[in-house]
């Protein structure tokens, strides 16, 4: 009896919904979250720089990124990119005997001081938990800060992005063997991606793919 009116009061309350819970999203979020999941992730994989992605950004999905985003809530990121990393490998997209480098989309260091984390990076550890590829979070670096990108049209974005990256010197020696898998949050109109595998193109790195936790409805 004790020990059951312990265990409430050591749990915490969900973040979402302020549910007491011993998880860090509570069963009845979860459901919810997982109902945002896309039906076929991979239909993106395809074209210049394929796309896997975990869900819809919307409803609970969108309220669970804003609460791990400007709340820091890290440990909401961390578990979708477990969730990210559980549906990539139930799809079997790449050939399992290769093994890519991650890469998560960097924020500069200003947002990054006041956030206290990077949110593409939290994602990241999460997904390479589960897969056991290796995570290189030092090589791409944002060096430019830019504007809010939902206020833009496509030509702004574009513009706005432009020499916002820089690769530093650990990657430049990148073995060409493995490619470069490119991890973010949320996957609009790709500006962003798109910029940063160019610069690591300019290298000679092949970027295979990116993976996003989730995308606007198409």
């Amino acid at each position: 009896m004790l020990k059951n009116i312990l265990s409430i009061f050591l749990q915490e309350n969900c973040p979402l919904c302020e549910r007491a819970t011993s998880e860090e999203i509570c069963n009845y979020c979860q459901k919810q979250l997982k109902s945002c999941q896309l039906k076929n992730p991979k239909q993106f994989w395809q074209g210049d720089l394929p796309l896997f992605v975990w869900g819809e950004y919307d409803g609970k999905l969108k309220q669970a990124i804003a609460a791990f985003k400007y709340d820091k809530n890290p440990k909401i990121g961390e578990l979708l990119g477990i969730w990210l990393a559980e549906t990539w490998q139930n799809y079997s997209v790449i050939h399992p005997k290769i093994v890519p480098l991650i890469i998560p989309i960097p924020i500069h260091k200003n947002k990054k001081k006041i956030r206290g984390f990077n949110q593409s990076e939290i994602i990241a550890r999460g997904f390479c938990q589960v897969t056991n590829y290796p995570l290189n979070t030092k090589s791409l670096m944002r060096i430019r800060q830019t504007k809010a990108m939902f206020s833009l049209t496509p030509e702004e974005k574009e513009k706005n992005i432009k020499g916002a990256f820089k690769l530093e010197k650990p990657l430049q020696n990148h073995s060409s063997s493995r490619p470069i898998i490119l991890i973010d949050d949320i996957y609009t109109t790709g500006t962003t991606v798109k910029e940063a595998a160019r610069i690591l193109g300019q290298k000679g790195i092949k970027v295979l793919g990116v993976l996003a936790i989730s995308t606007p409805r198409h």
